[in-house]
C-alpha cells in the first residue's frame, strides 16, 4: 500500500512539474501596439535592393574573368555560381508572393549555367531589375497579405525580408571572395582615395 502511495505521489509530482513548465513557457498576453508603424519597409527594400545591385555588378567586373571559377574549397560555390545564386533568388522569391515568372528563366541547373563574366553580369541586371519592379508595384498593404503557402503566419513582406537578407548575406560573401584574391571592393577603394586625397600632406 505504502508502494503504491509513494508511486502515485511520484506520478503527481511529475505531471504537475511538467504542467508548471508547460504553463512558464506560454507567452504571457501582451497588449497589440496600436500605433502606427515608423518603419517604411517598401521604400527601405528598395533602397537597400538598388545599393545592392550596384555593388554586385561592380564587384562583378572588379573581378577577372579567369576568376569567375575560383572557389575556395571542394564543394563551396565559386565566384559565378555564388553570383548565379544571387540572380536566382531574385527570379525565384517574387512568384511565391503573387508575381509573375521572370520570362525565359528556368531554374534548372541555373547557378552552373555559365562561367562567362558578360554574361553572368547580365543575369544579374536582369534579376535585380526584375526584383525592384516586383517591390515598386506593391502598395504598402501589400506587405501585409497573407501568404499561408510559407506558413501559418507568413505574409508578402516576409518575401521582400528574405530576398533583401539572403543578398547581403552573398554580398559580403562575394567580398570575402574577392579579399582573398587580392581585389578590393570598387567603393571601399574610392573611400580610400579620397581619404588619402584629404590627408594633410607632409611639408617639403
Amino acid at each position: 500500500m505504502k508502494k503504491l502511495c509513494l508511486s502515485a505521489l511520484l506520478l503527481a509530482l511529475v505531471f504537475s512539474g511538467a504542467a508548471a513548465r508547460r504553463a512558464a513557457a506560454q507567452p504571457e498576453d501582451k497588449p497589440t501596439d496600436k500605433t502606427a508603424p515608423s518603419y517604411d519597409m517598401k521604400a527601405q527594400s528598395l533602397l537597400d535592393l538598388d545599393d545592392m545591385h550596384k555593388k554586385f555588378v561592380r564587384l562583378a567586373e572588379a573581378i577577372p574573368a579567369e576568376k569567375f571559377t575560383w572557389r575556395p574549397g571542394d564543394g563551396v560555390r565559386s565566384v559565378s555560381e555564388a553570383l548565379l545564386h544571387v540572380a536566382n533568388m531574385n527570379f525565384q522569391m517574387p512568384p511565391s508572393a503573387g508575381a509573375a515568372p521572370a520570362p525565359g528563366f528556368n531554374k534548372d541547373g541555373y547557378e552552373k549555367s555559365t562561367t562567362e563574366k558578360a554574361k553572368v553580369i547580365e543575369q544579374l541586371n536582369q534579376s535585380f531589375d526584375y526584383v525592384l519592379a516586383f517591390v515598386n508595384g506593391m502598395s504598402n498593404a501589400d506587405f501585409a497579405k497573407a501568404e499561408p503557402k510559407l506558413g501559418p503566419e507568413a505574409n508578402a513582406g516576409d518575401v521582400v525580408y528574405i530576398i533583401v537578407a539572403d543578398d547581403h548575406e552573398h554580398l559580403g560573401q562575394l567580398v570575402a571572395y574577392a579579399r582573398v584574391n587580392g581585389i578590393v571592393p570598387p567603393w571601399t577603394a574610392e573611400r580610400l582615395k579620397k581619404q588619402a586625397a584629404a590627408a594633410p600632406q607632409p611639408k617639403q
